[in-house]
């Protein structure tokens, strides 16, 4: 009896041992700090895995031949440069990949650029597939990024789609003087900015930028678009022509544009600089704030909102930007068929030039795109597989897996890269030579 009743009494001390635990362990649950603290890596870093041609959703039609005019120029820009030099000196793959590049060097592209420089104008979508996949090999690009688990800490999660949006050439009327509706000056870069690529003295900062001015042998930040709009630097930065405050605003977010003076000339802005302060999207501020809902943001939405709204209060939502771009007038591009100068110091061609983040992409390197884009009837969503290169960066294109589709300029070209926000899938194509040194590597 004895033995039975200390059995059942060690049983009980068991459950209530148990049942404390599970006590124990609810609370902890229920009254923990659900705060997410900031994972170790921020942003994103960069992934790729090598595939096959074949396995490219889109690639048999996927229009390879119109890519082939800017994949030319922008051999030429390779073609001065020594064997050895780095076609990314700001590639940045991420912690356990810096022994590895997708860009390679000069050396390894000579082949396919060759081949491409010596290929006929006008040549049609199967040669030109027939060109790339004899000298390049494709690779999946990736990212990476830190996923919060649900009973804490973090895991690695790896995706194949990213964002791809859409940017255009701003073409709109000004005026060489102010007037009462082209109000808002367009500034050339002031002399006293000073902007730094700080790869250039820590690599792990590569891809990053600052600006300000020097006072008293120190960088200082410079103004606001605030303070520059109030006045700060006048007498200091030469207006190039004036413009309506809303033309002006998103010319500063797109770095160039066409203005159509009185006189019918065509003044070619295009980006020479930037105050230095980091880039805010409005549309986010006006999700944020109640005004719409994220799915009907576009530029169009925007545009529309600036316009109802009473001054003052379209002038401080443009305010919220901090950022300010300075220009200069584009001399170098003499073919009105052709977009403004890219990052790679070259002119954009619709639908062909991409903006990339350019601590993944070499600038001129082929990439193939996999998303959808509002050009269908009536503005619908329609497939777009598309060969593109990388020729252009931007302040808001951050990421492995984010592109800026460049679609011209003129209405159509406005409406679509406005509208344009989109799942994608990106493929590098990387010379065969890189491809070689790449076996083994992916994951």
């Amino acid at each position: 009896m004895r033995d039975r009743i200390f059995h059942k009494r060690k049983s009980l001390r068991g459950l209530i041992l148990i049942v404390s635990s599970l006590a124990v362990l609810v609370a902890a649950l229920l009254f923990r700090d659900w705060r997410t603290p900031s994972p170790p890596q921020q942003e994103p870093t960069l992934d790729f895995s090598i595939t096959q041609f074949e396995a490219i959703d889109g690639w048999a039609d996927g229009g390879q031949g119109a890519a082939v005019p800017a994949f030319k120029r922008s051999c030429k820009a390779v073609t001065d440069r020594q064997d050895a030099a780095p076609m990314n000196r700001l590639e940045a793959l991420g912690p356990g990949r810096f022994d590895v590049s997708l860009a390679g060097v000069a050396a390894d592209w000579r082949a396919a650029c060759a081949a491409a420089l010596s290929a006929p104008d006008g040549i049609d979508d199967s040669a030109a597939r027939a060109l790339f996949e004899a000298h390049f090999t494709p690779v999946t690009i990736l990212n990476v990024r830190l996923k919060k688990r649900w009973f804490g800490g973090y895991r690695e999660v790896r995706e194949t789609k990213g964002l791809l949006t859409g940017y255009y050439e701003p073409e709109f009327d000004g005026a060489l003087a102010p007037t009462e509706t082209a109000a808002t000056p367009l500034l050339a870069r002031p002399d006293d900015l000073v902007m730094a690529e700080l790869g250039a003295f820590r690599p792990d900062l590569a891809g990053t930028r600052i600006a300000g001015r020097v006072v008293n042998g120190r960088l200082q930040p410079y103004e606001t678009r605030a303070q520059i709009d109030a006045g700060a630097l006048d007498g200091k930065a030469t207006p190039l022509a004036w413009a309506d405050p809303a033309d002006a605003f998103f010319l500063h977010i797109q770095g160039s544009g066409r203005v159509n003076l009185e006189d019918g000339r065509v003044l070619r802005l295009g980006y020479d600089g930037q105050n230095g302060h980091p880039y805010t999207a409005i549309g986010r501020l006006l999700v944020e704030q109640g005004i719409m809902p994220l799915e009907d943001v576009s530029l169009q939405s925007i545009r529309a909102w600036l316009a109802d709204a009473p001054p003052h209060e379209a002038k401080a939502l443009m305010d919220a930007n901090a950022s300010y771009v300075f220009f200069r007038e584009l001399t170098e591009v003499d073919d009105p068929a052709l977009g403004p100068l890219g990052a790679q110091g070259l002119p954009l061609t619709p639908k062909a030039s991409l903006a990339v983040d350019r601590r993944y992409y070499p600038m001129g390197a082929p990439v193939f795109v996999a998303s959808s884009a509002p050009e269908g009837q009536g503005g619908a969503d329609a497939s777009f597989r598309k060969l593109m290169i990388a020729q252009d960066t931007g302040g808001a294109i951050r990421g492995p897996v984010r592109g800026d589709v460049f679609w011209g300029w003129g209405a159509k070209a406005e409406r679509i890269a406005g509208e344009m926000r989109a799942e994608a899938e990106m493929t590098l194509l990387v010379p065969k030579p890189v491809a070689a040194a790449l076996a083994g590597r992916d994951r």
